[in-house]
């Protein structure tokens, strides 16, 4: 999360022009895509924040806390929508490790805790290890969709620009799977 200058500046840029397409893409969905995008415009723009490098930016404890009160608030319809599957789990469990990471920021290092990217004498946590195979799978699972398949390419029917969501949800994941590695 804050590890070395140049990768969190690139995390941060790339998480916040991830949450700036999707918060553009709610003006053209409706429903439950809308709510879809909102959430992965939020989370975009969180992780832009978590990346932000500590020398830059190192913001008071409370902000953690509000972080952590934000997106625990947006796990809360999410966990309530995962009966209906789709893409709600990976929404709750994207929220849920935001407010994880957000908790582990606002402890002090000196309590324990591997707070602001400084190891842990314990090793990695058990639900950071759970995190980090989740989001290795799913960044994986999420590749592999984007790789061409051995049919025929798109045509000019499909138009000039792919698809970006399946993109936009790899990138986050990468995202995700970065700030927790440098837990």
């Amino acid at each position: 999360m804050h590890g070395p200058a140049v990768s969190g500046w690139l995390l941060a840029a790339l998480s916040a022009v991830t949450g700036a397409y999707c918060l553009a893409r709610m003006r053209s969905c409706s429903g439950g895509a809308r709510r879809a995008a909102g959430g992965e415009a939020l989370m975009g723009f969180g992780m832009a924040a978590m990346a932000v490098p500590a020398a830059a930016l190192d913001p008071p404890g409370w902000t953690w806390a509000a972080g952590a009160a934000v997106f625990g608030g947006a796990a809360l319809p999410t966990l309530a929508a995962v009966r209906y599957g789709g893409h709600h789990l990976h929404h709750a469990v994207g929220s849920l490790a935001m407010v994880y990471m957000a908790v582990l920021m606002a402890v002090p290092p000196a309590a324990g805790h591997s707070g602001h990217g400084t190891p842990s004498p314990s090793g990695i946590p058990l639900l950071t290890g759970v995190l980090l195979v989740y989001y290795a799978v799913y960044v994986l699972r999420s590749g592999a969709r984007l790789a061409p398949s051995a049919g025929p390419g798109p045509g000019p029917a499909d138009g000039p620009v792919p698809e970006l969501v399946p993109a936009c949800r790899l990138v986050m994941g990468l995202g995700m799977l970065a700030m927790l590695i440098a837990l």
